[in-house]
C-alpha cells in the first residue's frame, strides 16, 4: 500500500509537469505565429482594397474626331490628303464623296485611329466627308466636313529631259521645263524628288522662271540609276498656278564618253571610261567666228543637217552667210556648234581653224563620233580663242562653279 501511494504520487507529479510544459509550448507557438488573420478579418480587408483599386483606375473617355480640311473650307489644295484622326477611340467608318456621290479612295492607319485619302481630288469641286468612331467608353461619335477645292488661275505642265528609259552620258543634267513662269520656286523644288543609286548629292539651279536643272557636283558615275518624281498636281506654285499632272521618269548613266578638243593641237582625243579610244584631226572656228571654250554636252544627233547662218542672225546672202547640208551632225550647243563631216576642209583639219564655229571632221571620223556618242556625253574645248560657253547655251551647266550652283540661279 505504501508503494502504491508512492507511485500514485509520483504519477501525479509527472502528469502535472507534462501539462505545464505543453501549456508553455502552446503559448510560445501562439506568440510567434505569423499566419494570416481570421477569415472574417481577411474578408473585410479585401473589400477595402477592391474599392481603392476601382477609385484609382482612370475613367474611359469618349472618342474625339478631328477632320482636315474643316467644314466649309474653301480653296483646299487637291494635292494635299484629306485626313481623319480619332483620339481615345478608333474609327469605324469614313466616307469621302465627290460631287457625283462616288466614294474617294482612302486607307485606315495600322491602329485604326487615322484615315487618309489616297486618291487625288479634282480642281474646283465640292466634297463631303463623314466619319464615325467608337470611344474607349463604348460611346460613338460622328464628324462631318463639306469643303471645296481650289480653282486655279491656270495650270502648268512639266516637260523633262532626258526621257523615260534613256541611257545618257555622264554630263546629262535633269532638266525640267514648265510652260508657265513659276514664282514659288521653293514649292516647285519641294515637289521634285531625285533618287539615285548609288546615292548622289545634287542641287537645283534655275536658268529662268520656266526652266530648272538638277545635277551632282561632278559628272555622274557610269552605271548610276536615276528616278525623278515631279509631284506638282494640286500644289500651289504661286500666282494662282497649280500643277496639271505629276510626272515620273527613270534613266541610266552609260559609259563616260569624254572628248577633249584642243584648238592649238587641232586634235580631238576621245576617252571612254578614262581610256583613250580615238584621236581625230579637227578644224575649229576661224578667228572671226571662234568656237566657244569650256564643257559642252551632246544634246541631239542628225544623220543630215542643214547648217544655216540665219539661225543665229547672219543672213545667208551676206559675206559670212551660208546654207549647207552636212552629214553626221552632233549638236553640242544651242548656239549652233556641232561636230560634223566636212570633206571640204580635210587639208585644214589638224593644222588650222577655218570653220564658222563647228568642229570639222573627216567623213569617217564624223560618222564614228555620231555612232559612238550619246546624249549627255562631254566635249571639253580648250585653246580655241573663243569666249566661254554660256551656262544657258545647251547644257552648259558644268561651266557654273558648284558654289554658284548651290545659290540656285534665278530666284
Amino acid at each position: 500500500m505504501g508503494i502504491a501511494r508512492s507511485m500514485t504520487s509520483r504519477g501525479r507529479l509527472a502528469t502535472a509537469g507534462v501539462l505545464a510544459i505543453l501549456g508553455l509550448v502552446t503559448a510560445l507557438v501562439a506568440g510567434c505565429s505569423s499566419g494570416p488573420p481570421s477569415a472574417s478579418a481577411n474578408s473585410g480587408n479585401g473589400d477595402n482594397a477592391q474599392a481603392e483599386s476601382t477609385e484609382a483606375r482612370p475613367k474611359a473617355k469618349p472618342v474625339t474626331l478631328a477632320v482636315a480640311p474643316a467644314d466649309q473650307t474653301a480653296a483646299f489644295a487637291p494635292g494635299e490628303p484629306v485626313t481623319v484622326t480619332a483620339t481615345d477611340g478608333t474609327l469605324t467608318t469614313v466616307n469621302l464623296l465627290n460631287p457625283d456621290g462616288v466614294a474617294v479612295a482612302g486607307a485606315l492607319g495600322p491602329n485604326g485611329q487615322t484615315w487618309s485619302s489616297t486618291e487625288a481630288l479634282g480642281y474646283g469641286k465640292t466634297y463631303t466627308l463623314t466619319a464615325n468612331g467608337t470611344g474607349a467608353d463604348g460611346t460613338t461619335a460622328t464628324a462631318t466636313s463639306t469643303f471645296t477645292t481650289v480653282k486655279p488661275r491656270t495650270l502648268t505642265y512639266p516637260s523633262m529631259n532626258p526621257l523615260e528609259g534613256q541611257i545618257v552620258g555622264v554630263g546629262q543634267p535633269l532638266a525640267i521645263y514648265f510652260d508657265e513662269a513659276i514664282t514659288n520656286k521653293k514649292a516647285a523644288e519641294a515637289a521634285i524628288t531625285v533618287q539615285t543609286a548609288p546615292k548622289v548629292e545634287g542641287a537645283f539651279y534655275w536658268f529662268s522662271d520656266k526652266e530648272v536643272h538638277w545635277r551632282p557636283q561632278t559628272y555622274w558615275a557610269p552605271g548610276t540609276q536615276v528616278i525623278a518624281d515631279i509631284k506638282i498636281y494640286g500644289k500651289d506654285l504661286g500666282n494662282g498656278i497649280y500643277g496639271q499632272e505629276d510626272r515620273r521618269i527613270s534613266f541610266a548613266v552609260g559609259d563616260a564618253f569624254v572628248a577633249e578638243a584642243d584648238g592649238v593641237s587641232h586634235q580631238v582625243v576621245v576617252k571612254v571610261n578614262g581610256a583613250v579610244v580615238k584621236t581625230m584631226p579637227t578644224a575649229m572656228g576661224k578667228p572671226s567666228a571662234p568656237t566657244s571654250t569650256g564643257v559642252h554636252v551632246v544634246t541631239d544627233k542628225h544623220p543630215k543637217k542643214i547648217m544655216d547662218s540665219s539661225s543665229y542672225g547672219v543672213p545667208v546672202d551676206s559675206p559670212d552667210g551660208y546654207r549647207t547640208e552636212v552629214d553626221w551632225a552632233v549638236r553640242i550647243s544651242n548656239s549652233g556648234i556641232f561636230t560634223h563631216s566636212a570633206p571640204w576642209s580635210l587639208g585644214d583639219q589638224g593644222h588650222r581653224n577655218v570653220s564658222h564655229g563647228c568642229l570639222n571632221l573627216s567623213p569617217e571620223n564624223a560618222k564614228w563620233f555620231y555612232d559612238n556618242s550619246k546624249k549627255g556625253d562631254i566635249v571639253v574645248i580648250t585653246n580655241s580663242g573663243g569666249p566661254a560657253l554660256r551656262s544657258y547655251d545647251g547644257f552648259g551647266d558644268w561651266n557654273v562653279p558648284w558654289s554658284e550652283w548651290l545659290a540656285g540661279g534665278k530666284k
